[in-house]
């Protein structure tokens, strides 16, 4: 990047004395600020402004230039972006000129609030009156300077090259800045600004255009593509091309040339990595390792099977000693009660309790259960209270009774579905084993059928699903207002319901409401609550349940079955991932290269109906006085390009076959580039304000009291001294 901030602290402002003027080039991108009569300035900084808050207590900082990452760690500048005192290349903010100023001074070694030094500031061509005056009164308010005087910036650059022999008195300065573009001519060393030109295009918009291609080619990686990174990017890789036209054709054939204009910029990337077979040693821990969890498991089984034998032994032991006292007990009223205190209905129920422990705690020891010893209750002892008249049986007993009834119906409901199920199971089966004898004997065939039978389902299924929206007008027209109303909408059964509640709202709606009070309104209800459940719109379709089970069959038995295709054979394969690659994290830069710098000279790429840079020398020679004999060859024989935006390689000869288009054939047509298109134009103002004839061309601080600021509409700077 040429563009190198330097804001180191200076100790040697007090070495110069009052009349040592200081040099500002004020660009709507960089700050710079140094001493005139040296070759280099002492700061520069990017002309922003950026005033976050702390993340914990939330105090407002100001940071003035380029955005310091070790912040981030302490304040949130989210919140508040980087803001600048330029409007295209006019400032405007100036609270944020006096930030940058006050930046600039402290930098620069200045250690009180008063600026006892003449200053030079530039300024784009053509700046309005109003902005140059409330620098003015910026200047001399808040800094105290005693004097100051304003030039342009390409008039400098201009000058200094000339010094330097590069190009003629009489010429054109073309700059192309970080907002804006300008052409100035030159008539023996003067600018002549009635027939300058300006084009709102500059590095800004060529930077934000790549962001903005680069940004859609790539969005998964739009993180990475911050405006830093991308204004990096272009200075780096992008290039102005001699013919455009040619250019875009050369890369839609993509042959070897524009595979060499390409460029790569690959982003951080790490490798997946790469599973390698298991050694011998990592074998052997891991057997170790899986058979040291195995004897933890089995001494966990072991001591949950110990405490189960011992929880079944003391409930053993408990069921003996209440069967031990049963037989002291003669009467039945008494046995009843005592079973029932202990949790039981009858003796019977008892004995089968000790019955299931006993074999329960055989079991768990490992023991053999004879089968003759194995407990077989039948429904008669199990139910034994179902056939007993309920006059003759007690409330305790009673209330086995339902429990009883209850256990048996639902007992007897769970073994007649148990049994439909097998039977669905059994048939499924059978199904299946046709359906595979089928496939055996020609399978070509019986896969035909079966994307055949997929087909018609889908298509069924969809015509129901269009019906079921749009109502029985799907194919006809009867519809006058083109919309669908909730009625057609609705099945049958919600058709009905509607009517129902209609018909009670219309007959209920006069006078009071008393809908509910007759028993023919619960009728009604019940009537709605029984079309409700009719309604099949929750429950399982057969045909949606036929339709999964051929889409599973079609894709057991094809592998190219993809479902949802239109005739089960789908031309296209299901989305695989697959993992990701260096390729996928690399930013190719093709077309986007010339493409975006090409702004400069097609404004409308970007949507700016204005000249582009070789319009705007037309325009200027039209401006021009047509009384001097031959001025329009003098201009075009010697032309400076300068600016930041000028880097880009062949820059100068597009400029001049651009040119060339619109001038006479035989035009004398030189296009020289500046010495340094950054820097010239401070070094050109410092080579001004060392001059002797430098204080002759400032107003002082008591001028500025005496005259106001209506002063400076006639103020004129002289560049020839």
């Amino acid at each position: 990047m040429p563009f190198i901030s330097k804001i180191e602290r200076q100790s040697d402002y007090g070495s110069f004395n009052s009349s040592h003027p200081i040099v500002i080039d004020n660009g709507a991108s960089y700050f710079r600020i140094g001493w005139a009569g040296e070759n280099e300035p002492r700061v520069i900084f990017r002309n922003i402004v950026q005033r976050p808050r702390h993340k914990t207590t939330g105090e407002t900082v100001t940071v003035v230039g380029d955005h310091n990452p070790a912040l981030l760690k302490y304040f949130d500048c989210t919140r508040s972006g980087p803001r600048s005192a330029f409007e295209s290349n006019v400032v405007y903010q100036f609270e944020i000129m006096e930030y940058i100023l006050d930046f600039g001074f402290d930098r620069l070694g200045a250690d009180q609030s008063q600026i006892d030094h003449p200053i030079l500031i530039t300024e784009c061509a053509c700046n309005p009156v109003q902005s140059r005056g409330k620098m003015a009164e910026l200047l001399f308010e808040s800094y105290g300077v005693p004097s100051v005087a304003f030039g342009v910036d390409a008039a400098f650059s201009y000058k200094y090259n000339q010094q330097l022999g590069i190009c003629n008195d009489t010429g054109l300065a073309i700059t192309s800045g970080f907002t804006t573009s300008h052409l100035i001519p030159f008539i023996n060393g003067e600018p002549v600004y009635e027939a300058c030109c300006r084009t709102n295009v500059g590095g800004y918009h060529v930077t934000d255009y790549l962001k903005q291609l680069l940004s859609l080619k790539y969005p998964h990686h739009i993180s990475k593509l911050t405006w830093e990174r991308v204004e990096e990017l272009k200075m780096e890789h992008c290039y102005i091309a001699a013919d455009y036209a040619s250019e875009v054709q050369l890369f839609q054939r993509g042959d070897k040339e524009a595979e060499d204009k390409t460029r790569c910029w690959q982003l951080p990337w790490t490798p997946s990595p790469v599973e390698e077979p298991p050694s011998e040693e990592e074998i052997a821990r891991k057997a170790a390792l899986k058979e040291k969890q195995s004897q933890r498991l089995r001494e966990m089984a072991e001591a949950k099977r110990s405490s189960k034998i011992n929880e079944l032994e003391n409930e053993l032991k408990g069921l003996e000693f209440l069967l031990e006292e049963l037989k002291d007990i003669e009467e039945d009223d008494e046995i009843v009660s005592f079973l029932a205190s202990r949790g039981y209905a009858s003796k019977r129920e008892a004995e089968s309790a000790f019955a299931k422990v006993t074999q329960s705690l055989r079991k768990a020891k490992g023991e053999q259960v004879p089968s003759e010893e194995k407990v077989d209750i039948s429904a008669a002892e199990k139910y034994y209270l179902i056939d007993i008249p309920d006059d003759e049986l007690s409330a305790e007993q009673l209330k086995e009774k339902r429990r009883q009834v209850f256990l048996k119906s639902t007992t007897e409901a769970r073994q007649r579905a148990k049994q439909r199920r097998l039977d669905e199971e059994l048939e499924k089966e059978k199904e299946k084993k046709l359906e595979e004898q089928k496939r055996m004997e020609n399978p070509e065939r019986y896969l035909e059928q079966l994307r055949a039978k997929y087909k018609e389902l889908s298509e069924k299924l969809e015509q129901r699903k269009r019906l079921k929206t749009n109502g029985n007008n799907a194919n006809g027209n009867n519809n006058v207002s083109g919309g669908v109303g909730r009625g057609e909408r609705l099945n049958a059964a919600q058709r009905e319901r509607m009517r129902l509640l209609t018909t009670a709202a219309f007959d209920r709606g006069k006078g009071e409401d008393t809908f509910g009070q007759r028993d023919e309104d619960w009728q009604l209800y019940k009537l709605m609550s029984r079309d409700n459940d009719d309604d099949d719109d929750d429950k399982p379709d057969h045909d949606e349940t036929e339709l999964a089970r051929i889409s599973s069959r079609l894709r057991e038995i094809d592998p190219t079955f993809f479902p949802g295709s239109e005739s089960g054979a789908s031309a296209s394969e299901a989305p695989r991932f697959r993992p990701l690659t260096k390729e996928d994290f690399q930013i190719i830069l093709g077309v986007e290269r010339f493409r975006c710098p090409e702004v400069l000279f097609n404004p409308n790429f970007i949507g700016i109906d204005q000249s582009g840079l070789d319009e705007m020398v037309g325009v200027s020679l039209r401006r021009l006085p047509s009384w001097v004999q031959g001025l329009e060859d003098k201009m075009t024989s010697s032309i400076l390009v300068t600016g930041g935006s000028c880097l880009y390689p062949g820059m100068g000869e597009r400029l001049e076959a651009g040119i060339r288009m619109i001038r006479p054939c035989g035009t004398p047509i030189k296009v020289v580039r500046a010495t340094d298109p950054i820097m010239d134009s401070w070094r050109g103002a410092s080579v001004y304000a060392a001059a002797m004839q430098f204080p002759q061309q400032t107003f002082s601080r008591t001028d500025y009291y005496e005259k106001g600021e209506d002063w400076l509409r006639s103020y004129k700077f002289r560049y020839t001294i």
